[in-house]
């Protein structure tokens, strides 16, 4: 299957993507639509689905070739040997225990394989991105939230469990005492997401609407925001060089929209991780990822093709 091309979709608790992937990587036929998350697992499937539908229509008009597979990075706890959803976030309803593949494939007619949605970023990087070439990499995601992934000749470490990635979960001592989304305390993600640092910032008396302003104002040197976004970066940083000290990747990948906030942000992430770096692994480069939001879509139907 792997000249063959692929349904890739990304499905994410706001908004599911899909498009067709040729077989070198070009993508055609893009299409998004709101993800109906609280409407539960029959829904979210039809319109997944739909857009499936739509693209193999569109497809067959314009001479593009007919994808032979879908491939599905999704939100949750994935059970990528079974394709199975085995635990999610609440904003999800009722998506533990969704047979994902199985119900698209019954509804498409198309073999389906599914797969976290950062492991599946993160396949998309090591096929057609920053990481393209290297053995290993260790892919940090940081947005709403912060993930990730280690790919290991092309292929995620998905864990005994399938939950291997959960970077945020990480105990780190700038966040002791805050609620993490888990419903622990003093885990990376309440200090390092960008909801992390937009709630250290109102905690500090900052009334920034967005993680965007807080970097704008600490950026123009408003001491608030700025201390907010050095404490938030460094503690990654920090973690990152504890990851490195542990697998020493080739390299350490960042995307997600804290990963595009300029300078200040890359600045404080890097000297943090530098001076947490054993003299062993020295030199590990952090890079900005740099197919943005396609990343889990190629991913996705990378995987999809390596059946």
């Amino acid at each position: 299957m792997t000249e063959a091309a692929t349904i890739g979709v990304d499905l994410g608790g706001t908004k599911t993507a899909a498009a067709l992937v040729l077989p070198g990587g070009d993508i055609e036929l893009c299409c998004t639509a709101a993800t109906p998350a609280g409407s539960g697992p029959i829904a979210m499937i039809d319109n997944l689905s739909a857009l499936v539908t739509g693209i193999r229509h569109k497809a067959a008009q314009s001479g593009l070739p007919a994808p032979v597979a879908i491939g599905i990075g999704s939100a949750g706890v994935i059970d990528s040997d079974h394709g199975m959803v085995l635990s999610a976030t609440h904003n999800l309803s009722d998506w533990g225990g969704t047979p994902l593949a199985e119900l698209v494939s019954a509804r498409t007619g198309l073999p389906v394989r599914a797969i976290n949605d950062v492991h599946a970023h993160a396949i998309g990087e090591a096929t057609y991105g920053a990481a393209r070439g290297l053995h290993s990499v260790l892919m940090v995601a940081v947005g709403t939230g912060v993930g990730g992934s280690f790919i290991l000749d092309g292929a995620p470490l998905g864990g005994a469990r399938h939950a291997a990635g959960h970077l945020g979960h990480t105990p780190v001592p700038e966040a002791e005492g805050l609620l993490c989304t888990c419903g622990r305390t003093g885990h990376l993600e309440a200090i390092a997401s960008g909801t992390g640092l937009l709630a250290l910032h109102r905690r500090r008396g900052g009334a920034a609407p967005d993680t965007r302003r807080i970097v704008m104002l600490a950026e123009s040197g408003d001491p608030v925001a700025l201390e907010c976004l050095t404490v938030s970066a460094t503690a990654l940083g920090r973690a990152i060089g504890g990851w490195v000290n542990l697998l020493d990747p080739d390299a350490v990948i960042l995307s997600g929209g804290l990963a595009e906030s300029g300078q200040l942000w890359w600045s404080a992430v890097t000297d943090a991780a530098n001076r947490e770096y054993i003299d062993a692994v020295a030199g590990c480069p952090l890079l900005p990822a740099q197919r943005g939001a396609h990343a889990a879509i190629l991913g996705a139907a990378a995987y999809a093709r390596a059946a």
